[in-house]
């Protein structure tokens, strides 16, 4: 069994309180160093690549260095994923570490949340970021995530704002009746520099209507693993509703192979999802062709 990458929450801290994440439950926890180390040197039998969040934000990490040198150590690759808030905890040195492979930013969180900054004190760090990792010539990717293109929660009004920023900053226009008539993927602002387009979605929860049966990449292309040390078969469970098992108690390869986790498989071969969380998970729609 081999995952496109694993998920391993560093901190189920976000540090923010989007109206598009839904509300932390679970209490504050960080993933200690030693644990951690444990649990890079199994998961780096089934993926060569580490996201390094569910929930939380990496960047809230005053010691994110020593994580990343784990995952270098094992020959990893890392992909760090932040509201932007956080940038200015961090150094250079560390949000450019070697194994460092992609730095996702979520612009959208900026207005989807009772901050006392201003656009231009939130956006400024990120600029100055994306100009750094021109001016190294940084071998990693940076995303910057503006997925809020649906129709029911426009944000018209904010990516007007925000896309002439960036097509200021990095002289490549963008034009927003364009991008909402068209929709592209990405636009590539410069080497390894894209603006990274999607649409808001609804977070699986118990309380969610039934949706039914389908596919997904849950247990396929990914697993989560949290801060407190559970297995979970997607990066949509941030809650830890399907729990396959605990690292402080049980192997990654045992957890693996227990029955409740071959059933998930093996229901998903069949177009069934097994569980209830699953069942009232819309996301999977996108790999069922939007049915």
């Amino acid at each position: 069994m081999k995952f496109y990458r694993i998920y391993i929450e560093l901190t189920n801290v976000c540090g923010l309180a989007c109206t598009f994440c839904p509300t932390k439950s679970l209490p504050s926890t960080q993933m200690t160093l030693p644990f951690f180390e444990d649990v890079i040197a199994q998961a780096s039998r089934y993926t060569k690549e580490i996201a390094c969040h569910v929930m939380g934000d990496p960047l809230t990490q005053s010691d994110l260095h020593d994580y990343l040198d784990i995952i270098h150590r094992h020959g990893l690759k890392a992909i760090l994923t932040t509201s932007g808030y956080f940038l200015k905890k961090q150094t250079y040195d560390t949000l450019f570490h070697p194994c460092v492979k992609q730095i996702n930013i979520s612009l959208n969180s900026y207005n989807k949340n009772d901050t006392a900054l201003t656009f231009e004190q939130y956006i400024t760090p990120v600029l100055v970021l994306c100009h750094e990792h021109q001016r190294r010539e940084a071998p990693c990717f940076i995303n910057l995530r503006v997925w809020n293109l649906d129709e029911m929660m426009s944000e018209h009004s904010f990516n007007e704002i925000l896309f002439s920023t960036l097509s200021e900053a990095f002289q490549t226009p963008l034009s927003i009746d364009t991008i909402y008539k068209e929709k592209p993927r990405s636009i590539r602002l410069a080497p390894k520099l894209l603006v990274h387009f999607d649409t808001y979605f609804e977070w699986p929860s118990l309380s969610n209507p039934v949706y039914g049966d389908g596919t997904c990449q849950g247990l396929q292309s990914h697993i989560g693993i949290l801060a407190d040390g559970r297995v979970v078969p997607c990066c949509l469970d941030g809650e830890g509703v399907i729990t396959l098992g605990n690292l402080h108690e049980n192997s990654l390869e045992a957890i693996l192979k227990s029955k409740r986790t071959l059933n998930i498989i093996n229901g998903f071969k069949e177009g069934k999802a097994v569980e209830e969380l699953c069942q009232k998970c819309a996301y999977k729609k996108r790999f069922n062709g939007g049915k």
